[in-house]
């Protein structure tokens, strides 16, 4: 599957969970939710990764997490806040360079209109 497919199939996922459940529920349910759409759209899925890092070519321990990756290619971030903000878009952006993957998707799950609510980074 070709990285934009699997964008529009992950998008598409997250509107059904949010058209299913709606705003305001806690994020870990929206990952389960998330996690069980991908599963029946035939996507592989792996979440709550360990994200390693290295600094000066020692590997640190980490308590930073992945909430999904599909396909082992797009990181999918979630969120249920009231705004996005810019320290969202830079967490996403520093887990794509550290296991350096092409795209990723942040997904606010606490919006009016689910169009307001996700962003693809590449």
């Amino acid at each position: 599957m070709n990285l934009d497919t699997l964008i529009y199939e992950t998008i598409g996922a997250s509107m059904e969970v949010y058209n299913a459940l709606g705003p305001g529920l806690l994020e870990s349910v929206y990952q389960e939710a998330m996690c069980h759409e991908l599963e029946l759209r035939d996507l592989e899925i792996a979440t709550q990764l360990p994200v390693e890092i290295i600094y000066k070519e020692e590997i640190i321990s980490s308590d930073l997490r992945l909430d999904i990756i599909v396909e082992d290619t797009l990181i999918v971030e979630l969120k249920s806040v009231e705004k996005l903000l810019p320290v969202h878009f830079k967490q996403l952006r520093t887990y794509m360079r550290l296991l350096n993957k092409p795209a990723g998707l942040l997904v606010n799950f606490h919006v009016g209109d689910f169009r307001d609510g996700y962003r693809v980074l590449k």
